[in-house]
């Protein structure tokens, strides 16, 4: 569920929830998302607010507008997500992760068995 967030604009965080909807399978291909009023009633945001989100998707890509009817997942929309998400948030994240490692004095191979132990956690493969 949205979260509303500080550090981002209320629109960019829609935006993302959004984005994630569609990579958990809760929107695909051709579905129809929520209209800006349905946004806005769910989250008491402005309907400004709820359009703009919307609006960035257009943009990217991500979703179009069938005049009249609503927004909709653009086909192949996860990739789309997914590449956007590994060109920005998970490189962000990871510079974030190897300043901290170097910080305090992690080896590469130390990383790297972070990173397999985590995979396995998240994958429910815990030994």
């Amino acid at each position: 569920m949205f979260q509303p967030d500080d550090t981002k604009p209320i629109y960019r965080q829609l935006a993302e929830w959004l984005e994630t909807e569609i990579l958990n399978g809760h929107f695909r291909d051709g579905d129809k998302v929520y209209s800006q009023y349905q946004l806005a009633d769910m989250y008491t945001i402005n309907p400004a607010t709820a359009a703009k989100g919307l609006s960035i998707l257009a943009d990217e890509g991500i979703l179009y507008k069938k005049r009249g009817l609503g927004m909709f997942v653009v086909g192949g929309a996860e990739d789309v997500i997914r590449q956007k998400r590994r060109a920005t948030k998970v490189r962000t994240l990871a510079r974030t992760y190897v300043q901290e490692a170097k910080h305090v004095k992690m080896t590469e191979d130390e990383m790297l068995a972070l990173i397999r132990q985590m995979q396995k956690e998240e994958s429910g493969d815990e030994d």
